[in-house]
């Protein structure tokens, strides 16, 4: 009860933002009524009081080991990635055969590439045409709406052919009923594509985020919906800041003209290479990282990961089931990290 009361003042303090005054008489009235019952409880652990203490004890040994394993394994993933220069020195085919389709790869790192993928393409000499990694983050608000769902941005020049996805939940949405993920990411990476491609030669930027080209929408369907008179007086640039500024240089109109005709070719072509990756398969890779004990370790740390957290990790939901991904198309790749 006490760990639920000081998860219960961050939630008010830090999610529904409660004014002071009524976080302290919760706390206050919270706190009554516990060490009402746990001083009952010390008072007659000769009577049988001993119980609950035992049961409250191994809950949270149970908890920590828990929270000491998850932990050790994402400062694996974080410290483990692989650096940007290292998948850049392999070249547009990462030294591999790319076959025909898309690899959705799962990571928990929102920046950066997983071991996982290095430790993948070392053992399998193949990878698919176009990578995807896939990251699910729960955000600590009530939900969060459809259209900023996805963040989607590439990895490296455009003929990687690699993307990264950030899929955000607030704590009342249900990934696992989300039926439609597959599909709402594709769509959303056919979108980046095209929003890139408008602004191709307008930026000096390697990476763009979904979230900061959305901010062209309205000047797009304001330029669309103009009439031809208005258009042809004055000539519009767009620049890297989001601003709409006017030119009267007829060499830049030019010069922009046959940009936009080229990037709306490099557009098309790449749209059309992706949905036919897509129509030739698609295949969800996911990291199963075993942590265990290393030789050297004391006793009681042996017990603790090599037993109590690869029994709650077997005994927990996977992240297949999780993830809603279907059997035929999971592909599981395993690696063993001591602590």
């Amino acid at each position: 009860m006490l760990v639920t009361t000081f998860i219960m003042i961050l939630i008010m303090l830090l999610v529904w933002r409660c004014h002071w005054i009524l976080v302290i008489v919760f706390t206050g009235l919270s706190l009554l009524v516990e060490l009402t019952y746990f001083s009952a409880v010390l008072f007659k652990i000769d009577q049988g009081g001993w119980v609950p203490l035992v049961i409250a004890a191994a809950f949270l040994v149970v908890m920590y080991v828990w929270h000491y394993g998850t932990e050790k394994r994402y400062e694996f993933e974080i410290h483990s990635k692989v650096s940007m220069s290292w998948i850049l020195g392999l070249g547009p085919s990462l030294g591999l055969v790319r076959v025909p389709g898309i690899g959705l790869v799962y990571t928990e790192l929102a920046s950066g590439v997983p071991h996982i993928f290095s430790h993948f393409i070392t053992n399998v000499p193949a990878i698919h045409s176009v990578v995807v990694f896939i990251c699910v983050k729960y955000l600590p608000v009530y939900t969060v709406p459809e259209d900023e769902r996805f963040l989607v941005r590439r990895i490296g020049p455009k003929n990687f052919h690699m993307f990264r996805g950030v899929a955000r939940y607030g704590y009342k949405d249900l990934h696992k009923k989300d039926d439609d993920f597959e599909k709402k990411l594709f769509d959303n990476l056919f979108l980046f594509v095209r929003l890139e491609s408008m602004m191709e030669g307008y930026s000096d930027s390697e990476e763009y985020s979904l979230n900061a080209l959305q901010t062209c929408r309205s000047g797009d369907l304001l330029l669309s919906s103009r009439d031809n008179e208005v258009l042809s007086q004055m000539d519009l640039t767009i620049t890297p800041v989001d601003t709409i500024t006017p030119t009267k240089s007829p060499q830049a109109n030019l010069t922009m003209r046959s940009s936009g005709q080229s990037s709306g070719q490099t557009e098309v072509d790449e749209l059309e290479f992706l949905r036919t990756c897509r129509d030739a398969g698609v295949v969800h890779i996911m990291g199963n990282t075993v942590v265990k004990a290393s030789r050297d370790s004391m006793l009681y740390k042996k017990i603790a990961i090599d037993y109590i957290y690869a029994f709650l990790r077997k005994i927990c939901r996977e992240h297949s089931v999780i993830f809603n991904v279907p059997h035929e198309t999971l592909l599981n790749v395993g690696q063993v990290f001591y602590v």
